[in-house]
């Protein structure tokens, strides 16, 4: 199959900048995902897909759901009241699987977690809507992006404290190793 231009694009940027942490941003239900998007089984829908970094992007969605005034509502009456017992997030492929996506992409070819969150019950809203969800999620993207400050942090260095690029990082007892950046 082709791939668009623009796709293209951000795949050669992710690569190009080390980037740990993202979102994407959609519309239509009030919850946030986390990978993997695309089932272990291709045929098995609503299958539950954690890759080997499960706590840590179950971390990444609650940091964003909790801080959400409208995901965090215990109703069940609401749009993404379906989620509530789920703290409103779920893993992407057992919600629905499909292949292709940004996250799966990031975690799988670069060092960035990325979780998509669904922003408003709207898949197109109105443009006078676009205020009320803007700050329905503002201290939610800011509580995310602070998550960023959270792991192991630090340089890669030789014996002579020059940075090593591309240096392999394993964690003993997950199966997804990360690289150094330049």
């Amino acid at each position: 199959f082709q791939v668009a231009p623009e796709t293209k694009a951000v795949m050669k940027w992710l690569r190009s900048i080390p980037f740990v942490l993202s979102a994407s941003l959609h519309g239509g239900e009030l919850v946030v995902t986390y990978p993997y998007d695309y089932s272990r089984h291709p045929m098995e829908e609503k299958m539950f897909s954690p890759t080997p970094d499960e706590k840590v992007f179950k971390m990444l969605a609650k940091a964003y759901a909790d801080a959400h005034p409208v995901i965090s509502d215990r109703s069940e009456l609401r749009c993404g009241g379906n989620f509530v017992k789920r703290g409103g997030i779920i893993n992407g492929a057992e919600w629905y699987s499909f292949t292709g996506g940004m996250a799966d992409f990031n975690y799988l070819h670069t060092n960035c977690f990325e979780v998509t969150v669904e922003v408003g019950c709207e898949k197109f809203p109105l443009e006078e809507e676009l205020f009320t969800i803007w700050h329905e999620n503002k201290g939610a993207l800011l509580n995310y992006m602070e998550m960023v400050h959270r792991g192991i942090k630090g340089i890669v260095s030789d014996k002579f404290g020059n940075p090593i690029k591309n240096a392999r990082i394993s964690v003993r007892g997950i199966q997804h190793d990360v690289t150094t950046g330049n």
